[in-house]
């Protein structure tokens, strides 16, 4: 239970971190000294002291909206483990919720888009719309793979039992293709190239930056907050499936899961690097080709 509680403080205290890594290694490809590796924390301080500016046109779901998406993904993360780190909540099933907990983040945050009354923001809401219909069968499937090779229900338990013991063919190419299938998801619903870029302020091309635009303050502070956090969920999910270094110390497990989480940042910014930004219409070829993978574990699992 300590070490589940020590994953939830390192991860409120360092998921803002994960952004600075990802832009200095950007900075490095790029010939540059780029930004501080606490800049995302210099910004939401900054934020916290600023007021919000509210539309006559939104209502009270436009308020709403920044806080659900928090109480949303903070929900996800006690039920999130890092490795075989357990959660610090887990039960049978959990992986479910973690699902429709990110999902509800998604929900309010497209919500207080539309509650703005602004085709532009509408645009981006649709789009978001879009891609995680697609995103989201590749992550649930992909995850009911693993669950069905390891006849358990809980991300807690499928951490701890994919990758112990020896390891057979047909469970290792699940765990490569759930991985691969998650790597892409985790690109696509964090608004990272090639799918989106969060720097980007071309109208014809914004996705997720575009339907954050009316909010500011602390609104926005708690919008970039739990950004940075659905960020290291989605690592921690991927790095508890991908990560074959169980030991019977759980401190070394834990460390292992925090050094994991960077290194996923680090292969992040060298992936948003070396590639450029697809055009819109290629992002639903790729998030089918990650369902499809996630659909080939099923089958191999069920063999």
């Amino acid at each position: 239970m300590r070490y589940a509680l020590l994953h939830i403080l390192f991860a409120l205290a360092f998921a803002p971190l994960l952004a600075g890594v990802i832009n200095r290694v950007k900075a490095f490809f790029g010939g540059r000294r780029g930004p501080s590796l606490l800049q995302l924390y210099y910004d939401l301080f900054k934020l916290l002291r600023k007021g919000a500016v509210y539309s006559r046109t939104t209502s009270w779901v436009f308020r709403a909206g920044p806080c659900i998406a928090l109480a949303a993904v903070l929900l996800a993360l006690v039920l999130t483990p890092l490795g075989t780190t357990p959660a610090l909540l887990a039960f049978p099933g959990d992986l479910l919720l973690v699902v429709y907990a990110l999902g509800l983040m998604r929900f309010v945050t497209v919500l207080a888009a539309l509650d703005t009354g602004s085709a532009f923001e509408g645009m981006g809401a649709s789009r978001e719309v879009q891609f995680s219909a697609l995103a989201e069968v590749a992550l649930l499937v992909g995850l009911l793979a693993v669950a069905a090779r390891v006849e358990a229900f809980s991300l807690s338990v499928l951490a701890r039992q994919a990758w112990s013991g020896g390891m057979a063919w047909p469970s290792d190419a699940i765990l490569l293709l759930v991985a691969a299938a998650l790597l892409v998801v985790l690109l696509a619903e964090n608004a990272r190239l090639p799918f989106d870029d969060p720097n980007t302020h071309l109208e014809l091309t914004m996705i997720h930056e575009v339907m954050i635009l009316d909010h500011g303050g602390v609104d926005l502070a708690m919008i970039e907050y739990a950004s940075a956090l659905k960020l290291w969920v989605m690592g921690a999910i991927l790095v508890s499936l991908a990560l074959p270094l169980p030991t019977a110390q759980p401190m070394l497990n834990l460390v292992a899961g925090l050094g994991a989480i960077m290194v996923l940042a680090l292969l992040i910014g060298v992936i948003e690097s070396v590639m450029a930004r697809l055009r819109l219409v290629r992002v639903p070829q790729l998030l089918v080709t990650a369902g499809i993978l996630s659909f080939l574990a099923v089958m191999v699992a069920m063999r």
